[in-house]
Order: structure tokens, then sequence, then C-alpha cells
């Protein structure tokens, strides 16, 4: 399993999806978040390992 992370919520996720597909089975947008892994950003394409622990943070934006 795979442990998704946003805003203190924790879902736990099956391995072997992108996570894209993690973001869209929990609900949230996918552009409107970006996932981080051990420290780094992770595309919306890497495939999610078992084991792996992620977390989602929100885009802000201004001007």
């Amino acid at each position: 399993m795979v442990k998704v992370i946003y805003h203190g919520k924790k879902w736990d996720i099956e391995a072997g999806i992108t996570v894209r597909q993690a973001m869209e089975r929990v609900g949230l947008d996918p552009r409107q978040v970006l996932a981080v892994r051990h420290g780094k950003l992770i595309a919306d394409e890497a495939l999610l390992k078992e084991g792996d622990e992620i977390t989602l943070v929100s885009i802000i934006s201004g001007g």
C-alpha cells in the first residue's frame, strides 16, 4: 500500500498506479496539487511503489 497525505487527511492506496490516479481516487483535482516523495517533487506520471508515502500540497499562485 501507499500512504497519501493531504492537509492532515490520510488514505491508503494500492501501489502500481500513477500519482495522478492516486489524486483522482482520493477526490482531488491533479491540476491543483503537487506530489512530494522523500522531500522531492514527483511528476503526475510517476508510478507509486509499495511502501511509498506521498504528501500532496496545494498549488498557490498569486500576482
